[in-house]
């Protein structure tokens, strides 16, 4: 019988309107709930705005229930969030001392961290999921990854 933990990772777009938001917040509920229930109990984030704050915080909180499952942020670097808002910030800080461990890419920012962030969160993964509406960009790019290297994708966009 296979012990190996199985993992998910996300990826998504930073900005999202307060509706779509809301939205987001009952499918990613939904999804969670799936993949706990078919024995996923790691979860990678990138640690960035918007889509990954949000799938962080849901993590934490399914945490308080099944004290089994973990949060793994992937980061590209130290001073990702030096130039975010203090409200982004703080989120950012209380989802650093929530995580079960972090993994920093690179130091400083260089070109290409993101990327390299995104292949590593996706490497060793099991499922992805994502909110992405675009074709290009770095969502979009993480998503492709995934597939290609036979990772179940689980884009929320397409519920919607």
């Amino acid at each position: 019988m296979e012990n190996r933990k199985k993992i998910c990772c996300f990826t998504g777009h930073r900005k999202i309107d307060g509706e779509t938001l809301q939205m987001l917040s009952i499918l990613l509920d939904k999804a969670l709930a799936s993949l706990v229930s078919n024995g996923v109990t790691v979860f990678r984030t990138g640690g960035a705005m918007g889509f990954d704050t949000l799938a962080a915080l849901k993590v934490i909180e399914l945490r308080t229930k099944d004290q089994n499952i973990r949060l793994e942020l992937f980061l590209p670097c130290r001073e990702q969030a030096n130039k975010w808002d203090k409200l982004s910030r703080e989120y950012y800080e209380y989802i650093l001392s929530k995580a079960d461990s972090v993994t920093y890419v690179r130091e400083n920012y260089q070109m290409g961290c993101m990327l390299e962030r995104n292949r590593r969160m996706v490497d060793g993964s099991d499922f992805c999921i994502g909110y992405c509406t675009l074709e290009k960009g770095g969502s979009a790019y993480t998503l492709n990854y995934a597939k290609k290297h036979n990772v179940r994708v689980i884009n929320l966009a397409t519920m919607m």
